[in-house]
């Protein structure tokens, strides 16, 4: 069988699955912990990486532990104001991608908090459980270890403040200081003393959206279109839209309206890298301010499928939207048609089921017709998501 022919077998038969409704989808298994091999970071992401102890994902200084498991109150007060002056000192960044390392903390809050499970009452920012292996090798996470080096020298001048109240103080401040939702921050998070928490509540991987999931494969040796049904969506897109809303979202306790929310706004921020996360590139034209460029380019541009194969981008000057051999996403590009005056920008493949789900569509084109209501709404949905399971 040609290779063509098992990847639209398979294609097929992913449509005919996805179309079962819930009944397809099982629950994640439960994996033992690994770790993928990238690529080198940055000179100045790996000097910080190797500024932490070997020994453990970040220096950490154990606190009183509670009967929960949880480290107990910090032994001293916090001057959040201070902390707040000394994270804006750092948020911009010459040497690190677009200047600012605001998009980047706002990650590491989103995937710290968006393990929350409202029936089990697991998971959630309170804990800080990815300064641990397990944890930190969800795949999803990738990267982040270069997110938590850059605060460890607030965290070093700041000792009491928990590493998760840092992580979330920080993206809010983030958030603040590039134009977005001013978010009101409540303190009290504690920390994990060690990874025996995702053990004895039996946690798995699974809990962040991954961008193909139960979408159909793709082979790199085969042409990328041989993916696409008839109105140009990537067959099985309707397995990974109840991956990301009922997986995910639903599972955390939001609603369509929120979710929407919460990507039109996480994701104008910052740009994905091949050696992190597998794909390429920034979602707009400008990555560290907050604005509603996410849902207007998505609905207005014009998108085209492509996988680490197209080598036609390098010729157009978007060699920085080639994913990592294996995986695909959308550009705003074309082959044949170059245009100068058109930034470089992608899209994952969950992000365009906000543009080909129904129902996720109605509020997506509320938020690019309203700014000041997406903004509004990011905020109060960002704040729901790195409150979960800390019992505010």
């Amino acid at each position: 069988m040609t290779i063509g022919a098992t990847t639209s077998t398979i294609c097929l038969l992913l449509a005919h699955v996805a179309n079962r409704g819930t009944e397809a989808f099982q629950a994640p298994v439960r994996v033992t912990p690994f770790f993928r091999t990238y690529a080198k970071t940055t000179a100045l992401a790996s000097s910080y990486l190797e500024s932490l102890s070997s020994d453990a994902p970040t220096s950490y200084a154990p606190q009183p532990t509670s009967s929960s498991g949880n480290t107990g109150a910090n032994t001293g007060t916090v001057d959040y104001d201070a902390v707040r002056q000394e994270l804006k000192l750092i948020m911009d960044n010459p040497s690190w991608d677009d200047g600012s390392l605001a998009p980047f903390f706002i990650r590491l809050a989103w995937h710290s908090s968006g393990t929350y499970d409202k029936t089990s009452g697991t998971g959630g920012s309170n804990g800080a459980g990815m300064r641990f292996a397990m944890e930190a090798a969800d795949p999803e996470n990738a990267g982040l270890e270069v997110a938590r080096a850059f605060l460890e020298p607030v965290k070093s001048k700041f000792p009491t403040i928990s590493y998760s109240d840092l992580w979330i103080l920080a993206a809010y401040v983030g958030l603040e200081h590039t134009g977005g939702p001013v978010i009101p921050f409540t303190p009290g998070r504690t920390d994990h003393m060690d990874e025996t928490y995702w053990t004895r509540n039996e946690m798995s991987y699974g809990r962040l959206p991954a961008a193909e999931k139960y979408c159909c494969p793709h082979i790199d040796a085969a042409q990328v279109s041989g993916s696409l049904d008839s109105s140009g969506r990537v067959m099985g897109w309707e397995g990974l839209c109840y991956h990301v809303r009922n997986e995910v979202f639903y599972r955390m306790g939001f609603n369509d309206q929120e979710i929407v929310a919460l990507l039109c706004g996480g994701h104008v921020y910052g740009r994905c890298h091949p050696n992190f996360s597998g794909y390429a590139g920034p979602w707009v034209e400008h990555p560290t301010q907050f604005s509603n460029e996410y849902a207007t380019d998505m609905i207005e541009d014009e998108w085209t499928l492509v996988s680490h194969s197209d080598s036609w981008l390098d010729l157009q000057g978007a060699a920085e939207l080639r994913p990592a051999p294996g995986n695909r996403q959308f550009v705003n590009k074309k082959p044949g048609k170059i245009d100068d005056d058109e930034p470089n920008q992608m899209m994952l493949i969950s992000d365009m089921i906000l543009a080909w789900d129904p129902a996720f569509r109605t509020h997506l084109e509320t938020y690019a017709a309203n700014e000041a209501q997406l903004k509004d709404d990011f905020g109060r949905a960002f704040k729901k998501l790195t409150e979960l399971g800390c019992g505010f």
